[in-house]
């Protein structure tokens, strides 16, 4: 049967109920004009072949890949090579099934389709080559994964601006972080995982361990003694700029397990860490980077959006392995800095209430997981000592054979006063049981410290994990220019 000229096909009309695509369907019923379909006979919200044309044809333009029309150089090769028995074939789809399958819609109504977009994209200087154009009849397509690359373009421009430009009050950081995470808690893994986790009581994550190196007994005795408050996120004044927080902002690492916690400190040869398990006491928000390499992103390729989200998805894929990369010592303040300006966005700016992040440890190999909690979730609970008690602590006991190693921590409490036999309902207490600690921190608590679990790890040798690359050296004779052939 003749096809009708194009003008009169672009008038055709094709309702919402003739379109089984989800989202344009529902886009054709919400958008289009009731008038009486040219397919099925139904009076219904409709688009007309134009209107259906341009949507398939800027679907095509960001999800769609014409395939090679011959073979290369390889394949061309097998094919004449009489043992192998190959025979060549173009991949995808032919043009008018490719459109009938994405649409989902009647073959007669992709052949109207092809039609349009085949005049709409011919080219006259093609045709007249030989080329095969956009839309011909014996094109075939096949289905693209859209690129990253204007999130990636973005992220060199976010670390530029933040390492070189404006480390503070970052208009283009900021508008880059928040495209990448306010909606950060509607994504979905493979297996249709949450990106954020909670942690705390009555979840899989309720205890991390932190570990901290010592070269000075002193420090290690008053670290002993006093573990709520020295093996804790450190105090703004002294804390040190680190993976996810600037220079004084105080933050909690920790790990899941004691053996990761050694591994991050990198402790030297000779010196005493000692590791603590701090119990999380109530409920977190974290984001777990983990999962972002397995992010998956559902919709239509009709979707002016879906590109840019799959865009998106492929960009945070990797995204993981950008912010936990080792870096060398000598490159950290510079390097960190992105790392930094994340965190603290999610911490203070971000659309999603989050209190930290877990991330894959690679001093372990990344087979094991750090978290960092945020300033405002890193406040661990002093535990309760009577005033007046005076603690001290060894490191070492005299024995037969000479002293030994022995860590010992000695509360001496006062004794309790006799309680006057006339005192009053309105009458303080004896004891004030709470040893005041002068401190105005207005924070929720959030770890508290299990000092049975405090150990102390004497560092005897230290192994690597390593890639061996053997080093390769060539020698040979200097060539006269002039004696080159070409």
């Amino acid at each position: 049967m003749a096809h009708l000229p194009v003008e009169k096909l672009k008038e055709k009309i094709i309702c919402a109920d003739c379109v089984s695509e989800e989202y344009l369907s529902a886009e054709i019923a919400r958008d289009g004009t009731e008038r009486v379909c040219d397919y099925c006979g139904e009076r219904a919200q409709s688009y007309t072949l134009e209107e259906l044309a341009r949507r398939i044809g800027q679907a095509f333009d960001e999800h769609f890949t014409r395939t090679r029309s011959e073979p290369d150089g390889f394949e061309w090769a097998m094919q004449k090579d009489p043992e192998l028995n190959y025979s060549w074939e173009r991949e995808g789809e032919q043009t008018i099934y490719a459109i009938m399958n994405a649409a989902d819609i009647s073959e007669d109504a992709a052949g109207d389709i092809q039609t349009i977009l085949a005049d709409e994209c011919g080219d006259l200087e093609m045709d007249q080559m030989g080329e095969e154009a956009p839309f011909a009849e014996d094109a075939h397509y096949e289905e693209i994964m859209p690129g990253d690359e204007e999130w990636q373009e973005g992220w060199r421009l976010f670390e530029r601006t933040i390492k070189s430009e404006a480390r503070f009050f970052s208009r283009t950081a900021a508008a880059q972080l928040s495209a990448l995470f306010d909606d950060i808690d509607q994504l979905r893994t493979r297996a249709n995982e949450a990106l954020v986790v909670g942690a705390g009581p009555g979840t899989e994550l309720r205890e991390l361990y932190r570990a901290r190196t010592f070269q000075s007994e002193d420090r290690l005795r008053a670290a002993l003694m006093r573990p709520d408050r020295e093996l804790g996120a450190p105090p703004s004044s002294i804390a040190a700029a680190g993976r996810m927080n600037a220079k004084g902002i105080s933050t909690f690492y920790g790990a899941t397990e004691p053996h990761i916690a050694l591994a991050e400190v990198r402790p030297a040869v000779g010196s005493q860490v000692a590791i603590t398990r701090f119990e999380i006491v109530r409920p977190l928000c974290l984001l777990d980077l983990n999962r972002l390499e397995q992010l998956s992103e559902n919709g239509s390729i009709f979707d002016p959006g879906y590109a840019r989200r799959l865009g998106r998805m492929m960009f945070l894929r990797k995204l993981t392995g950008r912010l936990s990369r080792p870096v060398m010592p000598d490159d950290q303040e510079n390097e960190y800095l992105p790392t930094q300006a994340i965190a603290d966005y999610l911490a203070t700016e971000g659309k999603v209430p989050l209190d930290g992040i877990i991330f894959p440890s690679v001093q372990a190999g990344n087979e094991g997981v750090n978290v960092v909690l945020f300033q405002k979730a890193s406040r661990t609970e002093e535990f309760k000592i009577p005033q007046g008690t005076v603690l001290s602590a060894d490191t070492w006991s005299d024995t037969a054979d000479g002293p030994e190693r022995d860590y010992i921590v000695i509360e001496e409490v006062p004794p309790e006063q006799e309680k006057s036999a006339a005192l009053s309902f309105c009458d303080p207490p004896a004891i004030d049981w709470t040893e005041w600690s002068g401190s105005d921190d207005d924070r929720r608590i959030t770890l508290k410290v299990d000092l049975a679990s405090i150990k102390v790890h004497i560092v005897e040798a230290v192994e690597f994990k390593t890639t061996e690359h053997t080093v390769k050296r060539h020698r040979w004779a200097k060539v006269d220019e002039r004696d080159r052939p070409f």
